[in-house]
């Protein structure tokens, strides 16, 4: 068991390590979100157009990150060796409303490089664990030296109200912690008093203990990674666009800036003087001449200049056809670096067939399947944390090397589904399979089974088909054998 100051320089480490990687994160989140900065302009026209631009976006970056997430769909979750899908795990997911928090688990993942999954046990419910879905940005998982898999310890840390709190995971006692939160417009004389608050210390947990015993035996906490590497932290969708969605901002905001500037074209006289007006004094007399006042010109659209050789001459307004060329180029780079199909971004849809389509959408498919193998890995391990803190050991291994099901990724009609489906039964695949295939939960193939087995019984030709086959009825209960009759007087005398 860690002691108090082992467990305090854990938290340290960690949370040391949650800041770095916070800033990052919070980046790429203002980028999905649609505050981005004007990059890549010139010293001038960021001076005089940066301010008029600050506030617009055009905003690809939530279109990249949201097209894997909305084909990722958990659908059930299958232990080693069993045909069935486990209905106790899928009552748990849904009793905590994971098929909504899974969605929000992984746009974070998406964004954020990757995204937690906790887990713990409800001492007012033992039978149902609670599970919840944690941001990169309030959690980590630490591992034992030279592995990727063997959590050694996480952290979560959050703020509320005055307060930050910290809980530490490790595989046999949970720590929680607190402190004051530290003021941001503290004066020289509360500085030293701010360092001594901002030490963790044990919360105070009433009846509970602190640190508590953790009944699991492992961290209860699973990272999920989004594009890991081997040597490297795993990646970010947005941080492969960043750049891209910079530079399509800045064309977009030169182009309004020339479209500005085109729509009243500018004009330069050659051979005169500047106009003036007379200028005059309270008794109406002229005493100078002022220069006329040129904006005013700009939106009477009249001006009078008087002398024989004075011309007018007009600059060329800019090609604006140009800017938008260029920025389709660039968000066609972005769909081709990101594996987005072109028809999620360009927004032009032409008269095309259903297999054009579904090779447009070849690379996205792709990139939702690897999604898949390195999230699914790790809920598997989550679906083990569940059999654990329900104290189901046996599950608890053979849902380790178990299987997540998910739905298809690939968009089809359901006339393409179908025709496809149909062949797949003629090549003998069984029914229950192909209502997965269709995109059913476990637990709707198995209403549907129990619906299909109800209408066989009710179709009178199911039964002329077992007498001609010889199936006999399902047995039923035994009939009772009578009481034997107890000898009478005679058979006594």
């Amino acid at each position: 068991m860690a002691t108090e100051a082992q467990a305090l320089q854990l938290v340290a480490l960690l949370e040391n390590e949650l800041i770095r990687r916070r800033g990052r994160i919070d980046v790429h989140t203002d980028y999905y979100r649609g505050k981005h900065r004007l990059k890549f302009a010139s010293d001038e026209f960021a001076k005089f157009h940066g301010n008029r631009y600050r506030d617009f976006s055009d905003n690809w970056t939530q279109v990249v990150a949201d097209s894997p997430v909305e084909r990722l769909t958990v659908t059930g979750f299958l232990a080693s060796g069993e045909m069935e899908a486990d209905k106790d795990l899928w009552e748990v997911w849904q009793v905590n409303g994971l098929d909504s928090d899974s969605q929000l688990g992984f746009l974070g993942a998406v964004t954020g490089a990757r995204c937690f999954v906790l887990v713990w046990g409800d001492p007012d419910d033992p039978d149902m664990p609670v599970v919840t879905f944690e941001d990169a940005s309030q959690s980590i998982v630490a591992y034992e030296p030279g592995s990727r898999t063997r959590r050694r310890a996480a952290l979560k840390r959050w703020q509320d109200g005055n307060e930050d709190y910290a809980t530490l995971y490790l595989a046999k006692e949970v720590w929680k912690f607190c402190r004051p939160l530290a003021r941001q417009d503290k004066t020289p004389q509360m500085a030293d008093v701010d360092e001594e608050l901002k030490t963790w210390q044990p919360r105070d947990m009433g009846d509970e203990p602190n640190p508590q015993p953790n009944p699991m035996g492992l961290v209860p906490m699973v990272e999920l990674p989004n594009k890991p590497m081997l040597v490297d932290e795993p990646m970010s969708d947005v941080q492969g666009v960043i750049a891209m969605q910079d530079a399509i901002n800045l064309l977009w905001a030169q182009l309004f800036t020339a479209s500005d500037y085109a729509s009243f074209p500018q004009r330069v006289i050659l051979g005169a003087e500047p106009p003036t007006i007379p200028k005059l004094n309270a008794a109406g007399e002229v005493v100078g001449k002022q220069l006329v006042d040129i904006q005013k010109f700009a939106v009477d659209r009249v001006m009078m200049f008087s002398g024989k050789d004075t011309k007018i001459a007009e600059w060329q307004a800019a090609n604006l056809a140009m800017y938008t060329g260029i920025i389709e180029v660039a968000v066609g780079h972005l769909a081709a670096q990101t594996r987005t199909p072109q028809h999620y971004l360009i927004g032009k849809m032409a008269n095309l067939s259903a297999d054009s389509l579904l090779a447009a959408e070849t690379g996205l498919v792709q990139r939702v399947d690897e999604k898949k193998l390195w999230f699914g890995q790790g809920l598997r391990e989550v679906a083990r944390l569940i059999a654990l803190a329900k104290g189901d050991e046996r599950k608890a291994r053979a849902l380790r090397s178990g299987r997540v099901l998910w739905a298809d990724s690939e968009s089809r009609s359901h006339a393409q589904m179908a025709d496809a489906l149909l062949k797949l039964k003629q090549l003998g695949f069984p029914f229950q399979w192909l209502a997965l295939k269709y995109g059913l939960t476990p637990t709707e193939v198995a209403d549907m089974m129990a619906m299909k087995e109800a209408e066989l019984e009710m179709d009178p030709v199911t039964e002329i088909s077992r007498q001609m086959l010889g199936v006999k009825e399902p047995a039923g209960p035994p009939a009772e054998e009578p009481e034997e009759d107890g000898p009478d007087d005679e058979d006594v005398a």
